[in-house]
C-alpha cells in the first residue's frame, strides 16, 4: 500500500484539544480591556473552552467574551509554544 492510500485516523478528543489549544493562543490578537476578547472562532471549540473554565459563556449578545485569569495564563503558554512571544505581557 502506497502512503496515499493510507487513511490517517486521529482521536477526535487529542484533535479538539489541539484545536482548543491554538483557539485559546489566538484569542490573544483579539484581546481588549485586559481581559476580553473578540469571539469570532467555531463555537464549538468556544464552547470547551467555557467547560474548562477557561472564558466565560460565549453564549451571549455580546462580540467578546472575558478569559479568565487562569484562560489569560494559559492562552499565553499556548500562543508562545505555537507562534513565539506572546503579543501581550
Amino acid at each position: 500500500m502506497s502512503q496515499t492510500d493510507q487513511t490517517t485516523v486521529l482521536d477526535p478528543s487529542a484533535t479538539d484539544d489541539r484545536i482548543d489549544d491554538a483557539v485559546l493562543a489566538l484569542l490573544l490578537l483579539g484581546l481588549h480591556d485586559e481581559v476580553r476578547a473578540w469571539k469570532s472562532f467555531d463555537w464549538d471549540a468556544m464552547d470547551r473552552l467555557h467547560r474548562k473554565g477557561l472564558i466565560a459563556n460565549p453564549a451571549s449578545k455580546a462580540k467578546s467574551v472575558a478569559l479568565s485569569a487562569k484562560g489569560l495564563q494559559l492562552a499565553k503558554q499556548k500562543f508562545e509554544a505555537l507562534f513565539g512571544p506572546s503579543p501581550i505581557d
